[in-house]
C-alpha cells in the first residue's frame, strides 16, 4: 500500500483497521448492488443520485427544491432537473406551497411510495440496527469518518 506524501507512520492498529475495511467495503457495496429494484421501478432507469433524493423525501417528507438542494449539497438547478425527470416518470409530484404559492413542494407520488419504501427500508433498517447501540457521539464520529473517507477518495481522483 502506498503511503506517499505521508509524514508519519500510522498509529498501531490503523493498518489492521484498514485491512478489515478493505475486505468489508467491497462486500457492503456488493450487497447494496444486489438489493433488487422493485419490478415497478426497474424500467425507470434510476441512478444512484436519485436514491439520495428519494431517501430524503421518504424519511423526512415533502420539501422544496432549495431544501433538497441543501441536504444533497448540490445546486438547486441540479435538483430541479432531477425533480423534472422523476416527475415525468411519475415518481415525484410538485404542488403549490399553501403558505407561499410561488414555492413548489416536492413529494413522492402515493402510487410509487410503497415500492420505494420497500426498496429503501432494508438499508435503513440495517443502518438503524448497526447505529442504535452507539452513543450519539459515536454515531457522529462514524458518519464523519465515512465523510472523510469519501472526501479523501474524491481528492485522490482529482490528483
Amino acid at each position: 500500500m502506498s503511503t506517499e506524501g505521508q509524514d508519519r507512520r500510522p498509529e498501531p492498529g490503523v493498518d489492521e483497521a484498514i485491512r478489515a475495511l478493505l475486505l468489508l467495503m467491497p462486500r457492503m457495496v456488493g450487497r447494496a448492488k444486489r438489493i433488487r429494484v422493485p419490478e415497478e421501478l426497474q424500467s425507470l432507469a434510476l441512478a444512484p443520485r436519485h436514491l439520495s433524493l428519494l431517501s430524503y423525501l421518504l424519511f423526512d417528507g415533502p420539501m422544496t427544491v432549495n431544501e433538497l438542494a441543501a441536504r444533497l449539497e448540490v445546486a438547486p438547478t441540479t435538483v430541479s432537473l432531477m425533480v423534472g425527470e422523476l416527475s415525468r416518470k411519475g415518481i415525484l409530484e410538485r404542488r403549490e406551497d399553501e403558505s407561499d404559492r410561488r414555492r413548489r413542494i416536492i413529494s413522492i407520488t402515493e402510487s410509487k411510495r410503497p415500492s420505494i419504501d420497500g426498496w429503501l427500508a432494508r438499508g435503513a433498517h440495517a443502518w438503524r440496527q448497526a447505529l442504535s447501540p452507539l452513543a450519539p457521539e459515536q454515531r457522529q464520529m462514524f458518519v464523519q469518518t465515512l465523510q472523510a473517507f469519501e472526501a479523501a477518495m474524491t481528492s485522490d481522483e482529482d490528483d
